[in-house]
């Protein structure tokens, strides 16, 4: 990069800089916190702990800084989920495409967190990841599935992807990218 780039892309992130704050949210082993890190430090690691309530996080992607909730999915913080969701950009639900048996408990708790009166209105993404084991449902498979077709409050994009090969996380990064100010 040469000097004259440089102070242009420095002055850049100055005067252009756009920030988001995003809460990811889904059962517990479906990806959200490999999501988080992924989108950090650009590495995938397999030796990821149990979130244990939540984790924030801010990282700088470019000219757009993201505060991200990372909350946990197990059955007994779920009720928390409202309270990180409240007054962000956008609402990240991580869905393990997979564990197909899970999805009738993820598709209960998307609609009773999405029904919340002070949610209404902010962006829905849905990450169905581990799109690299065989047997992981299709977009339109969780479309159906996780009934995103009867959301009719708010806009809403299901993209399938994984963590492991950061397969579709350039477009990820787009869709957050356009929810910042």
């Amino acid at each position: 990069m040469t000097f004259i780039s440089s102070i242009l892309s420095w002055f850049s992130s100055i005067f252009f800089s756009k920030a988001a704050e995003i809460s990811v949210v889904g059962l517990q082993s479906s990806g959200k916190t490999s999501f988080v890190n992924v989108i950090g430090s650009g590495q995938w690691s397999e030796d990821v702990v149990p979130t244990i309530a939540f984790n924030y996080r801010k990282v700088r992607k470019g000219a757009v800084t993201l505060k991200i909730w990372d909350v946990a999915g197990q059955p007994k913080f779920r009720s928390m989920w409202e309270r990180y969701c409240n007054g962000v950009d956008a609402l990240v639900f991580v869905v393990d495409s997979a564990d197909q048996e899970k999805f009738d408990t993820a598709c209960f708790e998307l609609h009773q967190l999405l029904a919340q009166p002070n949610l209404t209105g902010v962006p829905l993404l849905v990450l169905g990841n581990k799109n690299d084991i065989p047997s992981h449902a299709s977009v339109k498979d969780l479309i159906r599935d996780l009934q995103l077709d009867k959301i009719q409050d708010r806009p809403v994009s299901c993209y399938s992807c994984s963590m492991k090969s950061q397969h579709n996380l350039d477009i990820v990064l787009r869709w957050l990218s356009d929810r910042s100010h």
